[in-house]
């Protein structure tokens, strides 16, 4: 689908070798303007970025990903980077650095195979497999283990059941089998939760999960955190979450990263970027009536800076 709750859209009129030029000059000589910088990359969509890219090498004969990773540093660097990926290898990428070298970034694999469509996750394992020459799931399969390991292995199929009408006796029937296997069993039995939350389609699990409350006197994420722990629980939770609704998790995702000691960076600028074409504005909606305070207002918080400037461009307004 062609998404359009974006908070950054086409930039008009747009002349990408009149961009490339003002960040030619912001980048030479000594000392950088950070300013034109972050105005010219938060301000253009992605395919712009790329077109901004192309003209700097033929204008100047130099990598403007290479430039900007040598004239700025630490988050605002990270972020710009991060601005300048191509849209359909973001994930990928993403992926790519969870999974490499010492010890896995388990909260990435959750928050993006938990998030992403059928379609986007195929997509993304095609672009694993081109770009890295190595198979998505195989690589995910040797840095992980048990039910996480499973339930995510699943979700890599990306075999969700089109959403097409609800069978009411089927979302009865799933809804005692998951009361069965974790209210009722000493113990949980693991693998239903992961085939019914993991295959069936978005319309049919949020009856299930209304039944189940029914059933059970309690909410599904009440008795996954009751019943299940570590990065199972989490991966669980993320299903559900993003089964209720996507926008609602990304959310309380840039809430957490902010809340408390310490931001949490690599996940407010991942989210940041990767949804601010997509669904920032719905993820603004539901801040702001989840959280009290609006998303522009913990950013302007919580961080400092070019960093803030740069972020504060992607929220693209408050919501009083």
């Amino acid at each position: 689908p062609q998404y359009t709750r974006g908070t950054v859209t086409a930039f008009a009129p747009f002349d990408a070798r009149a961009d490339a030029e003002a960040l030619r000059k912001a980048m030479k000589g000594i000392g950088t303007d950070e300013e034109t910088v972050l105005t010219i990359l938060a301000t253009r969509n992605n395919a712009q970025r790329q077109e901004i890219a192309s003209a700097f090498k033929t204008l100047f004969g130099r990598d403007l990903v290479d430039d900007l990773k040598s004239e700025l540093t630490g988050k605002f660097e990270t972020l710009m980077v991060s601005l300048m990926r191509p849209a359909y290898i973001f994930d990928a990428h993403a992926l790519k650095h969870a999974i490499k070298g010492a010890g896995t970034n388990e909260k990435v694999l959750t928050e993006i195979l938990a998030s992403r469509t059928p379609a986007e996750v195929q997509n993304i394992k095609q672009v694993y497999q081109q770009e890295y020459e190595a198979s998505l799931e195989d690589k995910i399969t040797g840095e992980t283990s048990g039910h996480f390991q499973r339930l995510l292995v699943v979700l890599l199929q990306a075999n969700r059941d089109p959403d097409v009408g609800v069978d009411e006796a089927l979302v009865e029937q799933d809804a005692q089998v998951l009361f069965r296997a974790g209210e009722l069993k000493w113990g949980t039995d693991e693998e239903k939760f992961i085939t019914i939350l993991g295959t069936r389609s978005v319309s049919h699990l949020r009856r299930v999960f209304d039944k189940y409350m029914t059933i059970s006197g309690f909410q599904i994420e009440e008795t996954i955190d009751r019943e299940t722990s570590g990065d199972l629980e989490k991966l669980l939770l993320a299903v559900v979450k993003c089964i209720r609704s996507v926008p609602a998790y990304f959310a309380e995702t840039l809430y957490y990263s902010m809340k408390g000691a310490g931001t949490d960076d690599d996940t407010l600028i991942r989210v940041m970027v990767s949804r601010s074409e997509v669904d920032l504005l719905d993820i603004r909606r539901e801040f702001r009536k989840n959280f009290a305070k609006s998303l522009y207002q913990m950013i302007q918080k919580d961080t400092s800076g070019d960093y803030r400037k740069a972020l504060l461009l992607l929220c693209g307004g408050d919501d009083d």
